[in-house]
């Protein structure tokens, strides 16, 4: 299983074009000499989350492979030279007569100054292609809305701040909205899906159209396959094609996806002789109904349901004809089913799962006709012994995250929370308030406790926004992630914090620093955040 590690290359603690210059060029130097084990690369505003699987690269050697890069940095790289994107905007934004009477201006003005610089894309990120600009004329610069609308629709230009963006899909928001792009950023459909990508320059131009159409879309596996293995007669609740995730495509903004419960879905490929990261079903609370098409060797594993009159973690022989159902059990939320040879599939971006918010992908429809990617090797009757099992009361063991303090942790394992809602983004968390707030938009690690200004906890999953402005106190324990995954709506968790160390070591833990930064120096030799 992934041992999910990582650290932040700190350049800057504020807004600053020439050291967001030097992230990107780090950034290009990493891309051009990526290491084995090295997952993703998450560009922020001041600084680069640096993704690695400590199994396969040790934190000392993911550092050491940073340092190297960043002492060939130059001081003061250069701006990009030569091609300008150009956006073409219909300024009609539900919020450009507020805006101008905010800022004393007339709505043609406000136009004129939205217009007139040439932005730097600082960092992409929020949803696909979503590209965070700057920096807004002074005169235009209003905070956020205080109450974020629910909908923001798809292609609306808008600020905040010093910022300002393009919602490339439709999405909450709290910015000020002052027009429609009459372009397309982000389309998975196209052999370039986004039109541009962090470091790069923009200008937004004045123009009238009409709005395009949202992205249809994109399949991930053939309508017709050559090997024709499982009919859905009817869809689960949510059920997902999955491979082992979305890799190196954090810097645009893509989720890494994947299994949430990496330890299940691992086991299910081991069960029918797969490779790990084989593309197979992740089934949610309630399953489908398959028939088989020919025979095939299945495993289904994980909680939440049990296939009817078969066993569970173990494989077994679906004749051709013959029907697979589920049970809904009271325990856990996810299970995930292989098949020997593994689903056929269409690939995106190197992979084959569902990523619902940037339109890859869908969940199962009844009438889906799967099909085998290969010859499938495994015999039924296969297990592994012990069986897994979910504890009676689930508690999650904490590290230290990114802002950790002693509050927060202790805030934390206080008392148990309940899980008021939850998708494949994260488990949003009632409780004791937990010290929190506002940071820097940067790059979010997988099993975050990201907590918002009000105090309210939300643990991160596999569909998360690759990049973040809320203050993460936490990380959940990498060995307990797949226990995150498997929690109900409803359930009560407590967490059992790790405070051993001190808020320095929990600092050094996390951040490596450009010698332009404040903090100066190299604290990397001999600390990982999964160290703690």
């Amino acid at each position: 299983m992934t041992r999910h590690s990582g650290f932040y290359v700190q350049f800057a603690d504020q807004l600053d074009l020439g050291q967001n210059l030097r992230l990107h060029a780090l950034h290009a130097a990493l891309m051009a000499d990526l290491q084995p084990g090295v997952n993703d690369l998450y560009p922020g505003y001041v600084n680069l989350y640096v993704d690695f699987d400590a199994n396969l690269i040790s934190p000392q050697e993911a550092r050491s492979w940073v340092g190297r890069h960043l002492e060939r940095l130059e001081p003061r790289p250069p701006r990009p030279e030569g091609h300008v994107t150009e956006l073409p905007v219909r300024y009609d934004g539900p919020d450009l007569a507020e805006v101008a009477e905010r800022t004393g201006l007339s709505a043609d003005e406000v136009i004129v100054l939205h217009s007139a610089p040439e932005y730097h894309v600082y960092a992409v990120g929020f949803t696909p292609g979503f590209p965070f600009l700057g920096e807004v004329d002074p005169r235009l610069r209003l905070p956020r809305r205080a109450t974020p609308r629910k909908a923001v629709a798809f292609n609306t230009v808008a600020i905040a701040n010093a910022q300002s963006c393009v919602y490339t899909l439709p999405s909450p928001g709290g910015w000020n909205l002052l027009g429609t792009l009459l372009s397309t950023v982000y389309d998975p459909n196209r052999s370039e899906p986004f039109l541009i990508a962090p470091g790069d320059r923009v200008r937004f131009v004045v123009r009238e159209g009409e709005t395009p159409g949202i992205p249809e879309v994109r399949g991930l596996w053939p309508q017709d396959p050559r090997t024709p293995a499982l009919l859905v007669q009817e869809a689960g609740l949510q059920d997902l094609m999955l491979d082992a995730g979305r890799f190196r495509q954090a810097h645009f903004g893509m989720a890494r996806s994947g299994p949430l419960d990496e330890r299940a879905a691992r086991f299910a490929n081991l069960l029918v002789a797969n490779p790990p990261g084989a593309p197979l079903l992740e089934l949610t609370l309630r399953g489908p109904v398959l028939s088989a098409v020919k025979d095939v060797v299945v495993a289904v594993t994980g909680f939440g349901m049990r296939p009817v009159g078969r066993p569970m973690q173990e494989s077994f022989l679906l004749r051709a004809g013959e029907t697979l159902r589920f049970a809904s059990t009271s325990t856990g939320a996810r299970a995930y089913l292989a098949v020997s040879g593994g689903f056929d599939t269409t690939p995106f971006l190197g992979s084959s799962s569902v990523d619902l918010l940037g339109r890859v992908g869908r969940p199962l429809q009844a009438g889906d006709l799967l099909g085998l990617a290969g010859a499938g090797r495994a015999r039924p009757g296969f297990t592994s012994l012990p069986l897994t099992t979910l504890p009676d009361t689930l508690t999650l063991r904490l590290l230290p995250g990114p802002q950790a303090t002693p509050e927060a942790l202790l805030a934390l394992g206080s008392a148990p929370f309940r899980v008021s809602g939850l998708d494949r983004m994260g488990l949003r968390l009632e409780g004791p308030p937990v010290p929190g707030g506002q940071v820097i938009s940067e790059g979010t690690p997988a099993g975050a406790v990201q907590v918002t200004p009000a105090g309210d906890p939300i643990v991160l999953l596999g569909d998360r926004g690759r990049i973040g402005g809320y203050s993460k106190p936490a990380m959940i324990h990498p060995h307990d992630l797949p226990l995150a995954a498997q929690v109900r709506p409803g359930q009560r968790i407590s967490f059992r914090p790790d405070l051993s160390g001190s808020p320095d070591d929990w600092a050094r833990a996390w951040n490596m620093y450009s010698d332009a930064h404040p903090s100066g120096g190299t604290p990397w030799q001999t600390y990982s955040a999964t160290d703690l």
